[in-house]
């Protein structure tokens, strides 16, 4: 999991694998009047389909090309095609191209998808070179992922230069909003602290409402759901241990 992180741009042949191929737009005519035939189709490769996969406006965007390295390192260490990775992961493979190419953002809840397909920590995937020292991280400097529509987001607060066990969130919920979160993988463990608004969790059958100030303690590797009752933001807290060591 430590492995030297590769600046190696995609190579024309990848390249050519990543990029879904166009589709025809106003067909031209062959010669002698006959139409040209139309390309078949790619699932799921129209912009529509995975459009909703794509971050808000507001998530930070100098991520994408970070997230692009990684996701192609690591996809190609353990020799799974993009294809193979979609059906593992559940995201598109025409997304998992354009994230390859730091041409589109992810959302976080498919960043999950993709480390969870992977057997990942989620840090492995935002992660730059290592730094010693001491390490101060200015809230204007704040890396941020979010959610499609923007209601949701994640700020990072540890540096984004090595996957660790451990890693600590600030969580940013819009009024009456919900995020619903795919299981993690087994033994990873959720500790979350409420600290503006009331929000309920639920996890699997399991129904929790937690006001400012309250904490719960849970094993994420089962769907769950967090949700904003209130008329104003929520802002939660997040330390997230995986079962397993790093490296």
């Amino acid at each position: 999991m430590k492995s030297v992180r590769e600046n190696t741009p995609p190579t024309a042949e990848e390249t050519e694998e990543t990029v879904p191929a166009a589709k025809g737009k106003g067909k031209k005519k062959e010669q002698g009047g006959k139409k040209a035939e139309a390309p078949a189709p790619e699932a799921p490769g129209s912009e529509e389909e995975w459009a909703y996969e794509v971050a808000h406006a507001d998530a930070s965007t100098d991520l994408a090309p970070i997230v692009g390295r990684n996701l192609r390192r690591l996809r190609t260490q353990r020799g799974l095609s993009l294809e193979r990775l979609a059906k593992a992961s559940g995201v598109s493979r025409a997304m998992l191209g354009q994230i390859e190419l730091g041409q589109s953002a992810p959302t976080i809840n498919v960043i999950w998808k993709i480390a969870r397909a992977l057997g990942i920590p989620f840090s492995a995937l935002i992660s730059t070179t290592a730094q010693t020292g001491t390490r101060v991280m200015r809230t204007a400097q704040s890396k941020r992922l979010a959610s499609h529509d923007g209601s949701f987001s994640s700020r990072a607060l540890f540096p984004f230069d090595e996957p660790r066990r451990v890693e600590f969130y600030e969580l940013r919920l819009a009024a009456h909003a919900e995020e619903r979160a795919d299981a993690h993988p087994p033994g990873t463990m959720e500790n979350l602290v409420v600290t503006a608004g009331t929000v309920e969790i639920d996890r699997g059958e399991e129904h929790h409402v937690l006001a400012t100030g309250d904490a719960i303690l849970f094993e994420a590797d089962v769907a769950h759901v967090y949700r904003n009752t209130s008329n104003t933001e929520a802002v939660m807290y997040l330390v997230m241990t995986y079962a397993e060591t790093v490296g």
